[in-house]
Formats: structure tokens, C-alpha cells, sequence
């Protein structure tokens, strides 16, 4: 095994280490700054191409490094390792140091491993990794709020897995072969095809945070702390993105569905919009803002399969907005914890910036972002909603500054190492797009000091201003609880549990009474969780899957 081969063995061998020695080593935290570290050596140093073949494990595994996986795997590791760095000194003195590291190595190692699968079996166990074990970066805190967004998490996490195994296993069948490459190729011509892409871009929205499927997002990202939710919202969010890009027939195969799910995220998009500026606490802003720029960008490659296909224009776009979201956001959520400390002007322009370059303001990676975007969104009317998009992420970053500085500060969790963290990540966010796109499409960067792009990429930003200047006026938000679908679901479950009793349910247009009672609702649900778990559940709606599969395949 040549020192190529062994680095991306090492990228995914010393988190799983790492997860085992956390059960044993006296401090685990510890452990986290060094766990993304071979992953990030395996991003910058190994050749494109590596692959390393392990017929022995699963059905025959293929971990390879290509030019898109490197960029995602060199975001993931930055991300985890700054996060990782973070993390010691938040978290100390906080209960069960031990089963957090454990969640946050597991988890890590499945971030990565969607990075460097080549097969369909280690890309589906990777994203079972970067999906299940995150349940315990969710309800870390174990408090209510925390068992409630665990508990919405877990029922998703386990429906993207029966959908995402329903779409592989058809896209396996069709195409003969365990390999990502020819499954992708397959899909089109494939007997059941439509039902495969659709089962595939069920399984890795929910993990994009696409509507109706958004409603664990906002709860896990506000009741983890801050550095997971860093690392949720920046790198595990993105292992949807990496899997749409993989699995999406590209070529104008399937013009029409994909048509339909650029609608779809650009509709996402702006819903996610409209719900975050109705938040009251920093956080839940910051993770609709995520779920806006996840739809978005599967606006962007669903709008590039509809046309000539996912490569060239569409892939680059994808790296570009990716890696500065990424960076961008997971500097945000560190900004949370940091704010709670000295220096709070300070961090607030720095996140100030952050959010302008999230929203394309000329001269920033946002903007390098929106220009590469603009061939594979096309010129309809779709696209024109997609271009508006700015407008609504300065709203969201306008609301986030507005609650971060009316947040009292509580107990300073921000020393050195975390100050240092979020200034390094922050860096980046503002450096990297900039770097990526001299790597991938030098001829972006005249495009970045045309007048015309700029004053595109200005208007934008100027309507948000306006708006949020008559929101001033107006000088009152409406409210919408965090999880919105979700408590409105724990509201009918309320509802439903009361009728014997006649106790008083919520009304249902009530804002104040969905968040209530997705409160209240929140322990009986896990009661009744205890009689019927979710892992029996999964273990019934998987055996009606493989049940449903084998009348499917010939």
C-alpha cells in the first residue's frame, strides 16, 4: 500500500479508532481537534485517482479519491477539525463527556466516508454513519427541547435510510454493478428509473433539509451545542448535496423530474426565508438560513440535469457555493458560542461580513458563488426566483445580527482556542472560494469586477435592506415556532391524545400553542416510544421495503 492509499485508509480508520478509545481514555474530549486531521492530509496531499479495493469487506469496497471528493472531504476535515478544536473547553464540566465523543467520531468517520465512497454499499453505510450516530450530537443536553429535536431527527433519519436503500438497490439491480459511476449512468434507461430517482432524492433531501422534509433541521441545530451544530449545519448537511451530485442522472437524463425538483429547492429556499425572519433565538435563524442555501444549491444541480447534464458549469458551481456556505455557516454557529464572551463587537463584524458574503455582496466568495451558479439556473422564471435569493439571506443574516446583539451574554464559554477557531473558520470562509475558483474555472474571476455583476449582485441586497428598514417601521414580527411542520405534528398528536381525556387542545392556527405543545407532546411521545421504539418501527418498514423491492425486481 503506497503513503496515497494509506492516507485515505487513515482518513476514515482513526475516527473509528477514536470512537472506540472515547469509552476508555480519561478525557475524550481531548481526542476531537486530531480525529478530521488525517482526512484533511488526505484532501491536500494524495493524488486525484487514489483508489484502494477491499473485496473482503461488505460486498466489495471501493474508497476513491476524485476531484470532487477532495474538495468536499478538504471541507468536511476543516470543518470538524475547527470544530473539533472548539469543542474541549465548551463543553467541559457538561454531563456525558464520553457518549458525545463517541457520536462526534462515528459520525465524523460516516462525514468522510461519503467523501470516498465509490460503491453504492460503503456509500450507503457511510451515510447510515454521518446520519444515526449525529442523533447523539442532537440530544446531547437531554433536555426537553433536546429529546424533542432527537426524537423528530432519529424518525427522519430512519425514513431517508429506508428511501435512500429503496433507490440504491434498484439502481443496482438496473445497472449490474455496485459501482456509483455505472449506477448513475444506468438510472435513465432503467425499468423502474423514475422510482429509483425518486427514492434517491427523497433519502438524501431529507438530509438537505428539502420541503416537506425540513423539520428536523431547525430543532437539531438549535437544541445541539454550538459545535455540532456547526458541524450539522457546514459539513453533514452537505453529505445530501455530495450524494445528489453522485446519484443525479446527469446527460438531460430525466429532464422533466428535474425540472421539478429545481422548483422544488428554489421553493425551499424562499420558505425557509419566510419562517427564519419569524424566529426570536440566533440559532434557529442560522439553521433556516442553512436549509435556504441547501435548496438553492440543489436548485443549482437540478437546474444543470435538466439542461446538458451535472459536470463542467454545474459541477464547479456546486464546489464554489458548497465551500463557502460551509465554511461561512459553520463560522456563524461558532460566532454563538463566542458572543457569550469578550469581544462582542468584534465578532459581530466579523459576522456582519460573513452574512454580506453569504448574500453575494460584490468582491466576496457569495458573489464568486452566485456568477458560477447563473449558467446551470438557466433564464426562466425559476431561475429569476433562484437570482433573489440574496435578498432573503441578508433578511435571515440581518435577523441573526439583530438577535445575536440583544442576546444577553451568559457564561463565557469563549477563550483563546475558541476565539481562534472561529477567526480561523472565518478566514477561511472569506479566502477559500476564492482559491477554489482559480483551481476550477479561472474565468470567473474577470467576471468578479464587471459592473454589470456587480449591480446584479447589489440590487438584491438593496431590496433586503428596504425591507427590513419597513420591518423597522412596522416594528412587529410574526412568530413562528422552530420546527414549524414538526410542532404542528406534535399538535395533532396532542390533540389525538386528549380526546379521551377532553382535555383542552391547542387551536389550530394558534403559533404560541404548536410550540406548547410540541413541548408537552414531547415526553409522552417518547413514552409511548418506549413500548414501540423507532428501531422496531425501521426494522418493520425495512422488511416491507425489501418485501416491496422483491416484487419490483424481475
Amino acid at each position: 500500500m503506497n503513503l496515497a492509499s494509506l492516507l485515505v485508509v487513515l482518513a476514515l480508520a482513526v475516527p473509528l479508532v477514536l470512537a472506540a478509545l472515547s469509552g476508555a481514555v480519561r478525557e475524550p474530549l481531548r481526542l476531537l481537534p486530531w480525529a478530521a486531521l488525517p482526512g484533511l492530509a488526505c484532501a491536500l496531499a494524495a493524488p486525484w485517482g487514489t483508489r484502494v479495493d477491499a473485496p473482503e469487506l461488505l460486498l466489495g469496497t471501493v474508497l476513491q479519491l476524485d476531484g470532487t471528493g477532495a474538495v468536499f472531504l478538504g471541507l468536511c476535515a476543516v470543518l470538524w477539525t475547527a470544530a473539533g478544536f472548539y469543542a474541549p473547553a465548551y463543553l467541559r464540566g457538561t454531563p456525558h463527556p464520553r457518549s458525545f465523543c463517541i457520536a462526534w467520531n462515528l459520525t465524523l468517520a460516516g462525514s468522510l466516508g461519503t467523501c470516498l465512497a465509490a460503491d453504492a454499499a460503503s456509500f450507503y453505510l457511510a451515510f447510515a454513519l454521518v446520519s444515526l450516530p449525529a442523533y447523539g450530537l442532537v440530544m446531547h443536553e437531554r433536555s426537553d427541547a433536546a429529546w424533542r429535536a432527537g426524537r423528530v431527527y432519529i424518525a427522519l433519519a430512519l425514513f431517508a435510510e429506508i428511501a435512500l436503500l429503496l433507490g440504491l438497490m434498484l439502481g443496482v439491480q438496473a445497472a449490474g454493478s455496485l459501482e456509483i459511476a455505472r449506477v448513475r449512468e444506468a438510472l435513465p434507461a432503467a425499468a423502474h428509473g423514475e422510482l429509483a430517482v425518486l427514492a434517491l432524492a427523497t433519502g438524501l433531501g431529507v438530509k438537505c433539509g428539502l420541503f416537506p422534509l425540513h423539520g428536523w433541521l431547525p430543532l437539531a441545530h438549535a437544541a445541539a451545542p454550538v459545535p455540532a451544530s456547526a458541524v450539522l449545519s457546514g459539513a453533514i448537511v452537505k453529505a445530501g448535496i455530495l450524494g445528489l451530485l453522485r446519484f443525479l442522472p446527469g446527460e438531460g437524463g430525466m429532464a422533466a423530474f428535474a425540472e421539478w425538483l429545481q422548483v422544488l429547492g428554489v421553493g425551499t429556499a424562499w420558505m425557509a426565508v419566510a419562517l427564519g425572519v419569524c424566529q426570536r433565538e440566533p440559532k434557529p435563524v442560522l439553521a433556516y438560513s442553512t436549509m435556504s442555501q441547501m435548496g438553492l444549491l440543489v436548485a443549482i444541480l437540478a437546474g444543470g440535469a435538466s439542461q446538458a447534464g451535472i459536470g463542467g458549469a454545474t459541477a464547479v458551481a456546486v464546489l464554489v457555493f458548497a465551500v463557502h456556505h460551509g465554511l461561512a455557516k459553520g463560522a456563524l454557529f461558532l460566532a454563538v458560542g463566542v458572543l457569550s464572551g469578550p469581544g462582542r463587537r468584534g465578532v459581530l463584524v466579523a459576522c456582519a461580513v460573513l452574512g454580506l458574503a453569504l448574500a453575494g455582496l460584490p468582491l466576496t466568495g457569495g458573489m464568486l458563488a452566485k456568477l458560477a451558479a447563473k449558467e446551470p439556473l438557466g433564464s426562466g422564471l425559476v431561475a429569476q426566483a433562484a437570482a433573489l435569493v440574496g435578498a432573503g439571506t441578508l433578511l435571515l443574516m440581518l435577523r441573526f445580527l439583530h438577535l445575536a446583539a440583544r442576546q444577553a451574554p451568559g457564561k463565557a464559554h469563549a477563550g483563546p482556542r475558541q476565539t481562534l477557531a472561529f477567526g480561523a473558520l472565518a478566514a477561511a470562509a472569506l479566502l477559500a472560494p476564492w482559491w477554489l475558483a482559480a483551481r476550477t474555472d479561472a474565468t470567473l474571476l474577470p467576471k468578479v469586477l464587471e459592473a454589470g455583476n456587480a449591480w446584479t449582485a447589489t440590487w438584491p441586497l438593496l431590496l433586503a435592506l428596504a425591507l427590513a428598514w419597513a420591518a423597522l417601521r412596522v416594528g412587529r414580527v410574526p412568530r413562528v415556532p422552530s420546527g414549524d411542520i414538526a410542532c404542528i405534528a406534535d399538535a395533532a398528536w396532542l390533540r389525538w391524545r386528549s380526546r379521551p381525556t377532553r382535555a383542552p387542545a391547542p387551536s389550530r392556527w394558534d403559533l404560541q400553542a404548536w410550540r406548547a405543545a410540541g413541548a408537552g407532546a414531547s415526553r409522552r411521545a417518547l413514552d409511548a416510544a418506549e413500548k414501540l421504539s423507532y428501531w422496531r418501527v425501521a426494522a418493520v418498514a425495512l422488511a416491507l421495503v425489501a418485501l416491496g423491492i422483491g416484487l419490483l425486481l424481475p
